[in-house]
């Protein structure tokens, strides 16, 4: 990670930063990320071999915290670093989706809207929680969406 330029407007300053991921299997991904009061932003991307779209939604936290770190922002009173949503470590595969399962249903059973009830528990937004419901369904761990009589 280096610094790219920085724009100080009064008191605050927007950051922008070169980050380069490398990993042992020889893939590597590199970002231009802006670190602001907002929190930590992806501008661009470019990754060999290319991302997943579920890696690509959780590059903003693998380099989030680094960021914050190297600009001096830290922790915040609450210990979260900007005032970014963090996501919660899910598991992927099965166990994933039996977790979404499990949230969907007692949502339900609360008589709360359970699409909300995903987006809290994982962090995702609206439309990853639909998807992640519909893979749960696809699994077998929900009930089909419409019963066809």
């Amino acid at each position: 990670m280096r610094p790219a330029w920085e724009v100080r407007e009064d008191e605050t300053a927007t950051s922008w930063y070169t980050v380069r991921l490398a990993f042992p299997d020889g893939a590597h991904v590199e970002a231009l990320a802006v670190v602001g009061e907002g929190g930590v932003c992806v501008e661009d991307v470019q990754a060999r071999p290319a991302l997943c779209l579920d890696d690509l939604a959780v590059l903003a936290d693998w380099i989030e915290e680094p960021l914050t770190e190297a600009c001096g922002l830290g922790a915040g009173a609450d210990g979260a670093a900007g005032a970014r949503r963090a996501r919660q470590g899910r598991p992927r595969g099965p166990e994933g989706q039996r977790q979404v399962a499990r949230e969907y249903r007692a949502a339900q059973a609360a008589g709360v809207d359970p699409v909300l009830a995903v987006m809290g528990a994982t962090g995702h937004s609206r439309r990853e929680a639909l998807r992640m419901i519909a893979r749960a369904r696809d699994a077998g761990y929900l009930t089909p969406r419409h019963v066809r009589y």
